[in-house]
């Protein structure tokens, strides 16, 4: 006879190899770290001996699972803000957060509390995303579970990275130091289309040849994403990064939620592998990818759970379920997605959309002893019907809980022993996320409370404290003011023509100022839009001066700008203002000399609310001598231009609008 290391006998066995195969009573035999021998009880007894001979009680025995997509560490970002859309979700939340906490000790932390939560629902394998990859490789493998780690490389500036030069040199050094290793992947992982410009993509693309490694991209997760590329490039996501070389990598898409025929077959062609997550996908309101559809038309695809921050948890099995149960309402088909073909996505399609498939997700000679016991006793799944050999499959889809999982191996080695932790110190990693979510909930506390805080939380914003004199007087005819600018004496710069639309933002506490969301179109000599900008502008209180040669001109302040990469809407509803309001102009706007200062003189005419034509004339300034002298030069420029200056203007475009809004609600 031969010797094997263990022998696993008196076990429901589901292979999980390419004919389904089903062992009861069943038996596997492993040495070392792999799988010799799966077949009946008695065939395994009678050609393998071992010293090590474990019952495992009429047990289901089957391959260890796969988790597709992941971000390990966000599992110390479970529960920190929900009920959000993803961009504010992402942007306004978790980004600022991991901008402030995350570091190696964060992310070894948050590891080994994901490997614990991981092990506990039967996953052997995952495929993350995420910074400081290097330490949770580390983490990973002293917690003894397998996984692809990818380094995340994106335009900005992440916790472990300054650039995205930098991120790829770590991708480089990830590779060099864990390819090869028994437990551990390395690959590169570009973020997504709206993170990575081409040049990104481009440099990805190059190492993963180079190294022939893994890449784990986000692909068309929402349908803002496909538009987005849409409208700015003609074509949806899976052309547009064919034609920077993706589609020729060992490639796993996560998501694919808005995929049409034509892209579902390229990614088939290409190989790639494909990530479902359905639970991120419909707390997020994604949307439902065409699961059945990518499966039918020869994809292969695997469940994740996206991280702790979006899902909120890592229970696998939880995953599974809904995986099948969502696809069923979509096709309008109770038979979609059925329970065997689940049960493939979370085991064997699972590890070769990982492009692992020749090593792990299924129970055969030769490959890694990963594997789990599912006990099928407790009262939730009693009784069992057995005229059908594959109920089992139904049994552990729609009826089984985490909480079933009682053992797991990992390349031979039990990380879960009777439902005990075997690798990790479960109750201390609880203690230790929770001095962590004190200190971030701190953070959050502090930010909450400002409008200021939250704007820089949000990156990009430069910080600009100035005070700005102007002055405004409403006007009939613009053209005799065009002609007068250009007398002698009046230096003009640049001129520019603009379609202005604000959004100002006024908050319960007035001390915070006002926040104005500003979309600039660039309007050509032809009168064609041909730019568009926008930009967020917090506003300090205004201060009126009354003494002096002040007297009648506002002095305003500008604090912080910064520029508006994302919706009116995210804005909106990261920001929460009490209230808003909507002010449309067109302005043609001029930087001229007069008297060796610079001033911007603004032809206004407000469109929204009609409030008429306006020459607007500001300048900066930062002292109150300044102050005075500018406001000396802008009353002689009113005059140098024929304006009377006894119809100064005190209001700004806000407060004039609100007045408007107030005397149309009286009528």
């Amino acid at each position: 006879m031969e010797k094997a290391e263990l022998i696993l006998t008196n076990a429901i066995v589901l292979s999980m190899d390419s004919l389904f195969s089903i062992y009861e009573p069943g038996a596997v035999a492993i040495q070392g770290d792999h799988i010799v021998a799966v077949g009946t009880e008695e065939d395994i007894l009678e050609k393998y001996q071992s010293e090590s001979v474990h019952d495992c009680g009429g047990k289901v025995l089957m391959p260890g699972m796969v988790n597709t997509h992941t971000h390990v560490p966000m599992s110390l970002l479970r529960g920190l803000a929900d009920d959000l859309r993803l961009d504010v979700w992402l942007m306004g939340y978790m980004m600022p957060v991991e901008r402030e906490f995350v570091s190696p000790e964060f992310v070894r932390l948050g590891t080994k509390l994901a490997c614990a939560e991981l092990i506990k629902s039967g996953v052997t394998t995952f495929n993350d995303m995420y910074y400081f990859e290097d330490d949770i490789a580390e983490a990973t493998a002293q917690a003894g579970m397998r996984a692809v780690v990818g380094q995340t490389v994106m335009k900005f500036p992440a916790p472990d990275a300054s650039s995205f030069e930098v991120s790829l040199k770590l991708c480089r050094n990830l590779i060099e130091k864990w390819t090869g290793h028994p437990l551990i992947v390395p690959a590169i992982a570009p973020h997504a289309v709206y993170t990575c410009p081409p040049e990104v993509l481009t440099a990805c693309v190059e190492l993963a040849k180079e190294k022939d490694t893994i890449v784990h991209f986000h692909v068309s997760e929402t349908q803002d994403e496909v538009q987005n590329l849409r409208d700015e490039h003609g074509i949806p996501v899976v052309p547009y990064i064919r034609k920077f070389g993706m589609l020729e990598t060992r490639m796993i898409a996560a998501h694919c939620v808005f995929l049409d025929h034509g892209e579902i077959r390229s990614l088939r062609n290409a190989g790639v592998g494909i990530a479902h997550n359905p639970s991120s996908n419909l707390k997020l309101a994604s949307g439902f990818a065409p699961v059945a559809e990518m499966i039918k038309l020869g994809c292969n695809v695997g469940i994740g759970t996206d991280g702790s921050g979006s899902n909120n948890d890592l229970d696998f099995i939880e995953e599974i379920r809904l995986a099948s149960l969502i696809a069923k309402p979509i096709a309008e088909d109770p038979t979609a997605l059925p329970a065997r073909q689940v049960l493939e996505m979370a085991t064997i399609m699972g590890a070769k959309a990982i492009h692992m498939g020749d090593s792990i997700g299924s129970l055969e000679p030769g490959k890694r002893a990963d594997l789990i016991l599912v006990d099928l006793n407790p009262l939730h799944n009693q009784p069992r019907f057995r005229r059908d050999p594959e109920g089992v499959y139904a049994q552990i889809i729609y009826a089984s809980k985490s909480t079933d999982v009682t053992d797991v191996m990992v390349n031979g080695q039990w990380l879960m022993r009777d439902n005990i932790l075997t690798t990790l110190d479960e109750e201390e990693l609880i203690r230790e996320a929770n001095i962590v979510a004190r200190k971030i909930d701190k953070f959050l506390r502090g930010r909450e409370e400002s409008v200021h805080s939250k704007l820089i939380a949000i990156g990009g914003v430069a910080e600009e404290e100035s005070f700005e004199v102007q002055a405004k007087v409403a006007i009939d005819d613009r053209s005799k003011i065009i002609d007068a600018l250009h007398e002698q004496g009046i230096k003009i710069l640049r001129m520019r023509h603009y379609h202005q639309f604000d959004t100002y933002f006024a908050f319960e506490d007035e001390e915070q100022g006002v926040l104005r969301y500003r979309e600039d179109e660039f309007i050509n000599e032809k009168g064609k839009i041909e730019n568009v900008r926008s930009r967020l502008t917090q506003i300090g209180e205004r201060v009126d001066e009354k003494n002096g040669d002040i007297q009648n001109v506002l002095l305003s302040r500008t604090r912080y700008f910064a520029p508006a990469t994302h919706s009116l809407r995210f804005y909106t509803e990261y920001f929460k203002p009490e209230k808003s309001i909507e002010i449309e102009k067109d302005r043609l706007r001029y930087l001229i000399e007069f008297e060796g200062t610079e001033f911007f003189v603004n032809l206004d005419t407000l469109a929204k609310p009609d409030l008429g034509k306006f020459i607007e004339i500001k300048s900066r300034t930062w002292s109150r001598e300044d102050a005075d002298n500018k406001t000396a030069l802008i009353k002689k420029l009113f005059k140098q231009l024929g304006i009377s200056t006894d119809l100064l203007v005190t209001d700004d475009y806000l407060q004039m609008a609100k007045n408007k809004l107030t005397e149309t609600r009286k009528s």
